[in-house]
């Protein structure tokens, strides 16, 4: 049975950036920790960007199936505009247990991109389209305010990813040898080209023993998520669950002893994860998190969340030591998992 024996680490966005929580880095982050910070306090108006954002997901993925792959990208592996049914299970089937629509973030360092800049991509534009490609938007009329409301959203993740990273960054300057600087993993977040953003509408399932989401890790520096959105699907108004009506339902994970641990992340809140590319850049200081996403037992409800992944520019070095790039790296995991 899953433990709730660790909490995760809950703190406001004024005193991260003001250095009060940095004492709390490793039990966030360290070899005993959950992996995951959640930050409250963000925003004035972050609960109601999110609830709209999240439940545009649900619009979209209900979306005719003609206009849903006019929003498909073959070119990028799937990982710009719709995806749904392209990754593989761990039993090596088509994932349709949930749809995805992916998302460049160039846009947060320049509100015209909608993908790398040209000196961004060089010699790695055929490679690499999962990150090079840009990105695909729903017609207005199809879902009004889309474009611009999931912007705004990513770009405010992204600038609270900013302040985790540089607490990270004070942290692990003081404990790793050799670290390049106290603004290293801040200049990644801040500076990043090639963040992701991933908008997922978990369908309600049929098979009510099921996992939403298989355990994986994510390949990331930072992954910013917001509170999950459950909706009865039978439910015109489409008005959001105050509480999943499956108390097991939701985002579990499994911490450095190996316990299974529920995860709620509150809706005024973000909560930030460890991934693989902060486990290279910290030589394993920061492990990245095992989770999951168990399936709600009732039948008829859906689940929505935002996921944004900040991680390095392709031609950045993530491991120190071997010299291996980030468009290497996200190459294997990708090739795993597609």
């Amino acid at each position: 049975m899953p433990s709730n024996s660790l909490d995760p680490v809950v703190v406001s966005l004024e005193d991260l950036k003001s250095f009060k929580c940095d004492h709390l880095l490793p039990e966030a982050f360290g070899p005993d920790s959950l992996g995951i910070i959640i930050v409250k306090d963000v925003s004035d108006g972050y609960e109601a960007l999110r609830a709209k954002v999240l439940r545009s997901s649900t619009t979209l993925a209900n979306l005719p199936p003609s206009i849903l792959e006019g929003l498909e990208s073959e070119e990028s592996k799937w990982i710009v505009g719709w995806s749904c049914g392209k990754e593989k299970l761990a039993n090596d089937t088509p994932d349709l247990l949930k749809g995805s629509y992916y998302v460049n973030c160039a846009f947060h360092k320049d509100p015209d991109l909608e993908g790398p800049t040209p000196d961004q991509i060089t010699g790695l534009e055929n490679s690499y389209t999962p990150y090079t490609t840009p990105n695909i938007w729903p017609a207005e009329e199809d879902i009004p305010d889309f474009q611009q409301d999931l912007k705004k959203l990513c770009n405010l993740i992204i600038d609270v990813a900013e302040v985790v990273a540089a607490a990270c960054d004070r942290y692990c300057k003081q404990h790793i040898d050799n670290y390049p600087s106290e603004t290293y993993l801040t200049g990644i977040v801040k500076n990043s080209y090639t963040t992701k953003a991933r908008l997922l509408h978990y369908f309600a399932s049929k098979d009510l023993n099921e996992q939403w989401c298989g355990e994986h890790l994510d390949h990331s520096c930072l992954t910013g998520l917001t509170s999950a959105m459950f909706l009865d699907e039978a439910d015109p108004v489409g008005s959001e669950l105050s509480l999943s009506p499956d108390p097991e339902a939701g985002l579990y994970i499994r911490n450095r002893a190996g316990d299974t641990v529920k995860v709620s992340i509150p809706r005024n809140c973000i909560a930030f994860q460890t991934g693989q590319s902060l486990q290279e850049i910290t030589e394993n200081k920061f492990k990245a998190v095992p989770h999951y996403v168990q399936g709600c037992k009732v039948p008829g409800v859906s689940r929505s969340t935002l996921a944004v992944f900040c991680q390095p520019n392709l031609k950045d070095v993530v491991n120190l030591q071997t010299g291996e790039t980030f468009a290497a790296f996200a190459d294997r995991i990708l090739n795993a998992n597609h």
